[in-house]
């Protein structure tokens, strides 16, 4: 009987350890953004709810093209917390993200949400990555009305594949979600990851990694 006991005790610790490894449900109606306090909370302290306004809770500007003049031939036009103060505790984000003709969204990761996808204009190769030691990619050409998710945590892009512009909008479960460029974080680390480290992992010259570095 102790046995079991402490079997469903530990079930029960995993479950809430699983739920707390996600956002907690807010505990009032809302809790907007205060952006002007230097208290550090995990996420931001709450604005006095009576000098919450409407436009706490809006943002506009996502009729607009982004500027996809870039390297990348892409613009991440975001809406979360920083943009959209009510969304402060409620776990939810969107983006638009615009592409030039054959311009990418490059290999990027959520560390805090996954991600739901839709094209709304155009067609886009979209692909993730799975975890080691498999490493399986899973990709799939995506058309006007199409959905796609990325899950949580997983390396993920997009590629314009028409021959005009396209338009796609997402939403993260995370009012917050963060983004880690690969190719940012691996050459363009501030200090610089040593050029020892990258040219094993990688396994080519040296001179190769500072290549690289030198473009980011």
């Amino acid at each position: 009987m102790a046995k079991q006991i402490i079997l469903l005790s530990l079930v029960a610790l995993s479950f809430g350890l699983l739920a707390f490894a996600f956002e907690p449900s807010p505990l009032q109606d809302f809790c907007v953004a205060d952006f002007t306090t230097s208290a550090r909370v995990n996420g931001h302290a709450c604005k006095n709810p009576a000098s919450v306004q409407a436009s706490d809770f809006s943002f506009s500007g996502l009729h607009l093209p982004g500027n996809t003049s870039n390297p990348n031939g892409s613009k991440v036009t975001p809406v979360a917390v920083a943009q959209l103060p009510g969304l402060n505790t409620l776990g939810i984000s969107m983006v638009r993200i615009d592409y030039a003709p054959w311009g990418i969204n490059p290999p990027h990761t959520h560390p805090r949400a996954t991600e739901i996808l839709t094209v709304l204009e155009g067609s886009l190769q979209v692909g993730f990555v799975t975890s080691n030691p498999d490493n399986s990619l899973i990709t799939k050409t995506l058309q006007k009305g199409d959905v796609f998710v990325f899950p949580v945590g997983l390396i993920h892009f997009q590629r314009n594949v028409g021959t005009g512009n396209a338009v796609a909008i997402a939403a993260l479960s995370s009012q917050n979600p963060g983004v880690i460029t690969i190719a940012n974080a691996v050459f363009g680390s501030k200090p610089g990851i040593s050029s020892d480290i990258l040219a094993k992992a990688f396994q080519v010259d040296k001179s190769v990694v500072y290549q690289l570095q030198a473009k980011f």
